[in-house]
């Protein structure tokens, strides 16, 4: 069995296509900067209800709110060369994480 650290810091992510083969992080790309962000929330009431904010036509997979690990969450970000933000419900950044 896997030990937790209670030090560990822990963000909920909205994640495309959950429990397959397709399963990634939902991320996006600023039309402006072109900078590519994953959005990341402290609690999982946040990332809902910033998620029922979004437009619903852009979205045709299926998506879930998921717990991941800061070290997880930033090792992911880096491989795929994304900024991950910490957003609040209303999809204002709080802060980089990265």
């Amino acid at each position: 069995m896997e030990s937790i650290n209670i030090d560990d810091n822990w963000y909920y992510v909205i994640v495309q296509n959950p429990d397959t083969s397709f399963e990634k992080l939902l991320g996006f790309i600023d039309e402006k900067t072109n900078e590519k962000f994953l959005p990341a929330f402290k609690t999982k009431q946040d990332a809902q209800k910033c998620f029922q904010l979004l437009p619903k036509d852009l979205f045709k997979e299926k998506y879930d709110i998921h717990a991941v690990i800061e070290d997880d969450l930033l090792s992911t970000a880096e491989k795929t060369e994304y900024q991950v933000f910490l957003l609040d419900e209303t999809g204002q950044i709080l802060k980089p994480l990265n």
